[in-house]
């Protein structure tokens, strides 16, 4: 008798098998839940470790389609990865450098704009409706003076725990990058050398997931790529129409800072903001705060979502949530690596269902020879297992 024949003489018979199923599949749920919880915590553990390890291997995935063209042409694995990786290098510094002598060549002028705009506002503030006279005006900017020296010890210390955030960011910066050097000089030998450990049976299978799983990661990068040109372009646009200066630089700046979650499109569309504010007027402020705004929400709540859920197959809403857990367990970090690291769960999720549905073919194929094979099920009597006619 199969199992889908299977038939219950009462009630009770029934929902004590529906009990026992249940009691089986939550005890299996709840040791995932364990095994998962645990491994969090290792994560968690070991996070300076596998933080470089995670950027690296975004890194590369950048670095990887260059050096395999320079591998194809001939040349040392050892050389097209140092080729590509101080090419790479060269292009952040330029931007930078393009960026840091723009602001450079403007700072006389932004600062002319922003003592003008400080006497604009003294004038302002001595009309109606604050009619506050110069002595009032230059007593609140003492008072906030007096304030600022009082807090000086705490913002002492935030200074020094900021140092030595951003020393942290420079070091595991540093080892993503010779573990992107590493990474596209030895990466094929990485498969070869993993189904000699495992065996041929779990390394095809472990082969397939980390192909699918690279893909992943590279359609990432390139989503994020165009979800920063869109913020730098509109964002761009709107300081060119309002005249502001260093138009290029804050644009370059802002697609710069797209590759960071939360943090980096603040302060590119605050130091936006700014230099409006001190070169345009209030006026112009507002104006591009508005744009800045409307820009980052577009870009947060309906291109980003669309656009990986496309490049990575999930739905929109599973990218929002993802984003939003992994900035509250793991803060910045955390809401950049979110995505991937979701939706490399999802391909390997979406291959353990190929493989059942693979193994599950065969049994279907001959299902319906064996029904009609099968002599149909007679009730049975109380007290009677069920019989199946055999």
């Amino acid at each position: 008798m199969s199992a889908t024949d299977r038939r219950w003489t009462d009630r009770g018979q029934a929902i004590g098998h529906g009990v026992t199923w249940l009691a089986r599949w939550s005890t299996r749920l709840a040791l995932v839940a364990i095994g998962a919880y645990l491994l969090g915590l290792l994560i968690g553990k070991l996070w300076v470790v596998v933080m470089p390890v995670l950027l690296g291997l975004l890194i590369t995935t950048v670095l990887w389609p260059p050096a395999r063209w320079l591998r194809a042409k001939g040349l040392p694995p050892a050389l097209a990865a140092s080729i590509v990786l101080l090419l790479g290098l060269g292009v952040l510094g330029g931007m930078i450098a393009l960026i840091s002598s723009s602001i450079a060549s403007g700072a006389d002028d932004i600062a002319d704009s922003a003592t003008e705009a400080l006497g604009q506002a003294r004038q302002w503030v001595s009309g109606p409706p604050l009619n506050l006279g110069d002595g009032q005006f230059d007593g609140l900017i003492q008072k906030g003076v007096q304030q600022l020296q009082a807090s000086i010890g705490s913002i002492a210390n935030s200074l020094l725990t900021g140092v030595g955030t951003v020393t942290s960011g420079v070091v595991t910066g540093l080892v993503a990058l010779l573990l992107a050097f590493f990474f596209v000089k030895d990466g094929p030998r990485f498969i070869p050398w993993l189904r000699a450990l495992v065996g041929e049976r779990a390394g095809g299978h472990l082969a397939v997931v980390l192909d699918r799983v690279w893909g992943t990661l590279g359609d990432f990068i390139r989503t994020q790529a165009i979800v920063s040109l869109f913020d730098a372009v509109l964002i761009g646009l709107g300081l060119v129409f309002l005249g502001v200066p260093l138009a290029i630089p804050l644009a370059a700046l802002t697609f710069l800072g797209g590759f960071i979650p939360i943090v980096g499109a603040f302060i590119a569309g605050a130091m936006a903001v700014l230099v409006a504010l001190v070169s345009n007027g209030f006026t112009a402020a507002v104006i591009m705060l508005v744009v800045v705004v409307a820009v980052q929400q577009i870009e947060g709540n309906v291109l980003q979502p669309i656009l990986q859920s496309r490049s990575l197959k999930l739905h929109a809403a599973v990218v929002l949530l993802a984003v939003t857990a992994g900035s509250s367990l793991y803060g910045i970090a955390g809401a950049f690596l979110a995505v991937p690291v979701v939706a490399t769960a999802a391909v390997v999720t979406r291959y353990l269902g190929e493989v059942v549905d693979a193994r599950l073919a065969p049994a279907a194929e001959a299902a319906p020879e064996a029904v009609d094979h099968e002599v149909p099920v007679t009730p049975a009597r109380s007290g009677e297992e069920p019989a199946s006619g055999k």
